[in-house]
């Protein structure tokens, strides 16, 4: 694989700089990687530079078919290790005992419970022991991430939250894939932006904002699962 550092193309210059400095300066950092194609940048990069920053999915129980292959491609590509982390059964079947399979389309509290069980807590245990952990949100993303910092604190686990990606435009992650052949998910091909589990994700028409394809018949409501709202989805879980 060739070096990332290249004097004529300084934003992979400064990317490679961020990921050393999170990896010399946390000693447990972690990518949460939901295997798009920013999260599939910041893996190709990482293992360019060999910072000292691990990688892991969670594996809601509801991917797309394209997205769990994906996964296997990276793990062959790449070489390293992609920890897995899956719901708790116990959780996911009462969540389908009283709501039924997908009863997350009943209600945003429904939806609500439903990621919190599938993504949220899983999460958490990812995170235990973490003193950092990194994403790969953008600003260009939405209205919802155009304020988006490149380090932020996940207060809720008194840890950093690394941005990397935070000021990359969509030309920026484009070029990117296409100079170092970046294998992404077949899906973005066809239309999807934004990847979340199979029943909450559609494609998006042209000139739609990215994520308008996730959760799309709600409406008025803030387009997250929770992984980046903790607390708003911690507490609709208390609160059935």
């Amino acid at each position: 694989m060739e070096p990332l550092l290249e004097p004529s193309l300084p934003i992979e210059a400064e990317l490679a700089r961020r990921l050393q400095r999170i990896g010399a300066s946390h000693a447990r950092a972690a990518l949460a990687s939901s295997l798009g194609a920013e999260d599939m940048v910041l893996l190709d990069a990482i293992a360019r530079t060999g910072a000292p920053i691990d990688v892991f999915v969670i594996d809601t129980g509801r991917l797309h078919p394209e997205t769990l292959q994906l996964l296997d491609v990276a793990r062959a590509r790449y070489g390293r290790p992609i920890a897995v982390f899956r719901p708790l059964e116990a959780q996911v079947e009462g969540f389908v005992r009283q709501h039924g399979l997908n009863g997350f389309y009943d209600g945003v509290a429904e939806r609500h419970l439903c990621c919190g069980i599938r993504k949220v807590e899983p999460l958490g245990r990812a995170l235990e022991g973490r003193d950092a952990w990194l994403t790969g949100q953008r600003r260009a993303q939405g209205p919802g991430r155009a304020a988006l910092p490149l380090e932020e604190t996940d207060l809720d686990r008194g840890i950093a939250k690394h941005n990397p990606l935070a000021d990359w435009s969509d030309e920026d992650l484009r070029r990117y894939v296409e100079r170092h052949d970046v294998p992404v998910n077949a899906l973005h091909a066809r239309g999807y932006p934004s990847i979340g589990c199979e029943p909450c994700t559609r494609a998006v028409k042209p000139g739609e904002d990215p994520r308008a394809g996730r959760w799309w018949w709600e409406r008025g409501t803030a387009k997250e699962c929770g992984l980046h709202l903790p607390k708003i989805v911690v507490e609709q879980v208390a609160d059935r």
